[in-house]
């Protein structure tokens, strides 16, 4: 039995906790303080930014009727941030297992009672079939021990069973989701990938782990429901480089993190998880199922789309920043060949700025006249080949039809040079765009 189910229905009395924000607007470009947050700690995302940053901007710029839009929702830290504020907003993501993580986040009326007994019956222990390991992904033996996959899988396998399409089945969804890496002894980078060969020492038994986590969800719902917080977002699986139809000229604040031009690999981000529940085979999956739809950001992408570096500078959306795009390509096309990996950074870098391109063309259509957008973003040098992000993305704004663009800078990034590739300086920050 869930401790706050059992506390509720003997006496009536919900678990209660409050949590003060004391979080700095600096720390915009950080995620970390996100797990300590309700809600939002439910599930470690790592591309993101402060969830009271957007709070603190929210107010700061928000006025009656404001509409709040992120095309680039993530796990959902600006829309559950703006249902805090009793605020609408509407987010797009179009990494269909992300959508499932984050719209997931944004109800909270929860019938505990359904909850708890789709609870006990994903934690019944069955004896009808044999669990055969040798028979288990790859990855999934590399990352579980047998008792513990085992114990996993049974919960899958209860949850295919007890799933009903509501609410609360879509929270033990991301609560199973949310222990697989707790629940694994193989080491996990800090950007989420699996690192088998790597082992950690704190390993949760996975009933142990699932009770926690639910525990968890249960109280901040709870919370939520006592500030009276109504769940005004709405997250949409659309591809932020496409025009929304029927929100012309909607929206007068944005805040959004892009994904940065730094070969981040988002769709292999969630692989163990996506693994684990069958949406997916294996690596080979990722592009033909996830990354197709997504900014073109990682070689991984590009190099699977044999992009044409010569098509993509002759995209006309380039034409304010061409010159400069076209000599860091064609330095990059040059310098691949003397790396082992010869990875394509060539056609990713204009690829990525020419979705960027097309996401401001399609932004300018959804915003008012007057609109604070807000971009928070970092910049890249592949092969130590520097991009200047905040610049061509200012430049692209402006020729998408915005007023203008003033770049913030919040911290420094990639000046411990100790084992990396190379030492160029880099920054992280804000880029402010006037609609």
């Amino acid at each position: 039995m869930l401790r706050y189910l059992k506390s509720m229905n003997m006496s009536g009395q919900m678990y209660l906790f409050d949590i003060e924000s004391n979080a700095k607007p600096a720390s915009s470009t950080t995620f970390i303080d996100n797990m300590k947050l309700p809600i939002h700690r439910w599930f470690r995302y790592s591309a993101g930014f402060s969830a009271e940053w957007v709070k603190h901007t929210i107010k700061k710029y928000s006025k009656t009727n404001s509409i709040i839009l992120d095309p680039f929702a993530g796990s959902g830290t600006t829309l559950v941030a703006a249902n805090e504020l009793n605020v609408p907003s509407i987010g797009y993501e179009k990494h269909y297992f992300v959508h499932r993580l984050a719209n997931t986040k944004l109800h909270y009326s929860v019938n505990f009672n359904h909850l708890n007994k789709l609870y006990q019956k994903i934690i019944s222990q069955s004896q009808s079939d044999r669990f055969d390991f040798e028979a288990q992904p790859d990855l999934l033996k590399r990352c579980y021990s047998p008792e513990v996959l085992e114990k996993l899988v049974s919960m899958k396998n209860n949850y295919f069973q007890a799933a009903d399409n509501t609410i609360e089945s879509e929270i033990l969804w991301l609560a199973i989701t949310a222990i697989l890496r707790s629940s694994s002894f193989a080491g996990t980078a800090q950007w989420q990938y699996v690192l088998p060969n790597k082992t950690k020492r704190n390993v949760l038994d996975p009933i142990e782990a699932l009770n926690q986590k639910l525990n968890e969800i249960i109280g901040d719902i709870q919370l939520f429901n006592k500030r009276n917080i109504s769940p005004l977002a709405n997250i949409l699986n659309h591809d932020a480089r496409n025009r929304l139809t029927n929100y012309d000229n909607t929206f007068d604040i944005l805040i959004t993190s892009p994904p940065y031009p730094n070969n981040y690999d988002y769709a292999d981000s969630t692989r163990l998880e996506m693994i684990f529940w069958e949406e997916i085979t294996g690596w080979s999956d990722l592009q033909s199922k996830v990354r197709n739809g997504l900014i073109r950001s990682c070689s991984q992408h590009s190099a699977a789309e044999k992009i044409k570096l010569e098509a993509i500078l002759e995209n006309p959306l380039l034409i304010p920043i061409k010159d400069e795009l076209t000599k860091v390509c064609r330095k990059l096309e040059k310098v691949r060949l003397e790396h082992g990996g010869k990875k394509t950074y060539h056609t990713m870098i204009a690829a990525y700025y020419c979705d960027l391109a097309q996401v401001f063309v399609s932004l300018r259509e959804v915003m008012r006249e007057g609109a604070i957008i807000c971009f928070v973003i970092g910049d890249s040098a592949p092969y130590g080949v520097y991009a200047p992000a905040d610049v061509w993305l200012g430049k692209l704004a402006v020729a998408a039809g915005f007023k203008s663009w003033f770049f913030e800078k919040t911290r420094d990034r990639n000046v411990k040079w100790k084992n990396r590739k190379h030492s160029v300086p880099l920054k992280e920050g804000r880029l402010w765009i006037e609609g």
